[in-house]
């Protein structure tokens, strides 16, 4: 048994143990969810540190087979971009979980099945990452929608029934397009190796007719798109991120969205080369409608629903994201996974402080937060370097990420550079705006004795902050392990222009 396997089984076995406890129990079921989510961080650092920097090819590799009769693998392995990505969820999932102590109580379940569901979606995360066998990627890619569905539907609040619904039926109808063009791998794979397959390495041996290609990638994009999310597949978004509690909201939008983008790279771009650049310009356009849309419904937000301002956010960094994919450089491609990471952060650190903000207030409202600065500093503090971070700020992470898909994307799309430049005036106004009216402002009646950060919160929110501001300084630290991956996905296009 590999050093993938075992990680994520690990989490796995701490929901088990979780359903074996009695009921009543509370207090030990969120300390086993704690000690197994920390344990299994540790081993992902650990994991990280023997991962060879110079190799753009996958490590950690193990491959058996599993249902042979239809070419069926479990295979796993990561590159520099899956094992950010598994480290962003093994970092945030028991930062979460300290985080939101108390946010499980009162829910239409007990508690420790709160938990158990936050460790089943961290081996899902995990898997889902980690898989190089398509059908085992799309296993985990659907599995993750339980644990989801059933953290809104029975732990969120307001009309969490809805949300979780509409959750569901957009992602089933994604995965359902993905499956179909799946099928369709399959089908070509047996005519042109003698044997059906969907090992990846296989399937990019494929010389797949235009045509084809473009069905069998609208299947995979459409299914992306949806998860990400991205203009205009993004409407479930700002309903699940309200009515989800802040814990599920920071690894739905933290972690769980970058499924989407990662498939961009991994799948789309590596099985479907030809389609991808002949869709390229019409997935730059609506990237910008991203940028611009998600900033625009942000700023009418500033007096509205906190979290429903953070998810819109969230759509116009998905936009930055996906400008960087589809402009075929390495240099825009390297920005977009070190956002895919940073993003996570900053989302995780305004959804954990909006969470504290409205728990304390009883209002998720902008407009009822005025003078948190004079009454809870470091609360107000914290949210106020998060949203620095967000709009991209020098010094802060998101910058470096933002400036290298911007310069990017403009060596191929130059006016699309230009044009998404102007996105970063918007974010100014979507961070600035709320963070004056919420923080800075006259001291709203009601919350003058609020009280401040304590010291769980604190530790939450330390490791949080503080790597906001690191990879804001050492940001190379990132792209070392991002590059050799980034740089050899373009190469393969053979696009020229590329740097």
């Amino acid at each position: 048994m590999s050093s993938l396997t075992i990680l994520g089984l690990l989490p796995l076995l701490g929901s088990a143990v979780l359903f074996f406890l009695p009921r009543e129990k509370e207090l030990l079921a969120k300390q086993v969810a704690l000690g197994i989510t920390t344990l299994v961080a540790i081993a992902g650092i650990a994991l990280a540190l023997s991962f060879n920097r110079q190799e753009s090819g996958l490590q950690f590799v193990e491959k058996y087979s599993w249902i042979p009769a239809f070419g069926i693998n479990y295979g796993l392995g990561v590159d520099g971009m899956a094992l950010l990505l598994i480290l962003l969820a093994l970092i945030l999932t028991p930062i979460v979980i300290l985080a939101c102590w108390h946010e499980a109580e009162g829910g239409r379940w007990s508690v420790k099945t709160f938990f158990a569901l936050l460790l089943i979606l961290e081996t899902m995360m995990i898997g889902v990452f980690a898989a190089t066998d398509i059908f085992l990627f799309y296993l985990f890619f659907e599995a993750m929608l339980i644990p989801v569905y059933f953290l809104i539907g029975g732990y969120g609040t307001g009309e969490r029934a809805a949300a979780a619904v509409k959750f569901l039926l957009y992602s089933l109808f994604g995965g359902l397009l993905m499956l179909a063009s799946i099928i369709g791998l399959y089908v070509v794979s047996g005519d042109q190796l003698g044997a059906p397959t969907f090992d990846v390495s296989e399937l990019q041996k494929l010389s797949i007719n235009n045509q084809t290609e473009i069905f069998l990638f609208l299947g995979f994009f459409i299914a992306f798109a949806i998860k990400a999310p991205l203009w205009p597949f993004h409407t479930w978004l700002p309903d699940a991120a309200k009515a989800a509690t802040p814990g599920t909201s920071v690894l739905l939008l933290g972690v769980l969205d970058k499924v989407g983008t990662y498939g961009m790279i991994r799948f789309c771009l590596t099985l479907f080369p030809d389609a991808s650049k002949q869709f390229g310009p019409i997935i730059i356009a609506l990237s910008l409608i991203s940028i611009f849309y998600g900033a625009f419904l942000a700023i009418w937000q500033s007096n509205g629903d906190i979290k429903r301002l953070i998810s819109y956010t969230s759509i116009s960094h998905f936009g930055f994201i996906t400008l960087g994919i589809f402009a075929f450089t390495a240099q825009g491609q390297s920005g977009s996974i070190l956002y895919m990471v940073n993003h996570g952060f900053s989302t995780a650190a305004l959804f954990l402080i909006a969470g504290w903000m409205i728990a304390r207030r009883n209002s998720s409202k902008v407009q009822d937060f005025g003078g948190l600065q004079r009454v809870t500093p470091l609360l107000a503090w914290s949210f106020f370097i998060a949203g620095l971070s967000s709009l991209a700020l020098p010094g802060l992470s998101s910058f470096v990420s933002e400036f290298l898909v911007l310069m990017g994307t403009f060596i191929h799309y130059p006016v699309a550079a230009v044009i998404g430049t102007l996105g970063i005036i918007l974010a100014a106004l979507y961070i600035l705006i709320p963070v004056q009216r919420a923080l800075h402002g006259p001291t709203t009646p009601g919350n003058e004795n609020l009280k401040d950060l304590n010291l769980r919160e604190k530790i939450a929110i330390a490791p949080v902050i503080a790597l906001i501001i690191f990879f804001g300084f050492f940001p190379q630290v990132l792209l070392n392990v991002i590059n050799p991956g980034a740089q050899a996905s373009i190469a393969s296009l053979n696009i020229g222009g590329n740097k």
